[in-house]
């Protein structure tokens, strides 16, 4: 049975190689209601047009506060947007984003970066367990890793 309500996208990237890789799949998203969710100010202008952005600022595991604040805003985010879809390619943000949007039931489509050669990023063996759909950029990854996919490469 489909559902009768509208998708209703949250795509969510740290600015750099995360964002880039991210808008090479904008066919995904086109045509439809998206929301983004980023790092820094300097993207905002690159992405205006494309629905409202978002941006919650850098964290990583070396500075705990700033994850607990990129926490917060992210939830305020999502709790005024309430996608049923959230896309990302990483990093911490998107790991955030990417839980919070799964306990708040959307699906979660986690695109880890073609850097990742030999070994899942950090966020993406975090987020995996939580996932609808976890995409590789390397075939081998995907032999390596239970319920992890390649499809190709992006860029």
């Amino acid at each position: 049975m489909k559902s009768k309500e509208p998708l209703r996208m949250c795509l969510v990237a740290s600015a750099g190689g995360h964002l880039s890789q991210l808008l090479k799949i904008a066919s995904v998203w086109s045509g439809r209601t998206v929301c983004w969710i980023t790092t820094t100010e300097l993207v905002r202008a690159s992405l205006g047009g494309h629905g409202p952005v978002y941006v919650v600022g850098e964290c990583n595991r070396q500075h705990p506060l700033r994850v607990i604040a990129v926490f917060f805003r992210s939830m305020r985010i999502l709790r005024k947007e309430r996608p049923n879809l959230v896309i990302s390619t990483g990093a911490a943000p998107g790991c955030i984003v990417a839980l919070l949007g799964h306990l708040m039931g959307a699906k979660v489509i986690w695109l880890d970066s073609i850097t990742n050669v030999h070994r899942l990023s950090l966020s993406g063996r975090l987020i995996r367990p939580f996932t609808d759909l976890f995409l590789v950029q390397w075939p081998g990854l995907a032999r390596k890793y239970r319920g992890v996919e390649y499809v190709g490469a992006v860029i």
